[in-house]
């Protein structure tokens, strides 16, 4: 367990001195149970927002539901991956040189998503 931690947060030397803000942060920082607690609740809410908004598409007017809740659903479970690794570290392994197109794939289609829905009130 303690090796899938130290992966995750990207500490891979389980010896190495920590500096001031890395004892900053072990102080402020959630429980590896809270931290795991918070993803599978986080992991949760997203997925069932976005089966939601996916079973949205069969009501009236559902087209702007669907925007909204799968577009959240989608957003809760990237943010579910920070009780993990913490903020700042999933924010560098996202815009790292192999993954920025990837990911600025996924938030231009969430962006897309809302503009297409309200800013130009596509019917269907």
């Amino acid at each position: 367990m303690d090796k899938l931690k130290r992966v995750l947060t990207g500490n891979d030397s389980p010896d190495e001195e920590s500096g001031i803000m890395d004892q900053f942060n072990e102080a402020t920082t959630f429980s590896w149970s809270t931290r795991i607690k918070g993803f599978i609740a986080c992991f949760i809410i997203g997925i069932l927002l976005s089966i939601l908004g996916s079973f949205a598409l069969f009501l009236n007017g559902g087209i702007r539901v669907f925007a909204i809740f799968y577009t959240f659903g989608n957003i809760t479970s990237l943010l579910s991956t920070w009780f993990l690794m913490g903020p700042f570290n999933q924010l560098k392994k996202m815009f790292a040189p192999t993954r920025v197109v990837a990911t600025c794939i996924v938030i231009a289609a969430l962006i897309l998503t809302l503009i297409a829905v309200f800013v130009l009130k596509t019917q269907f």
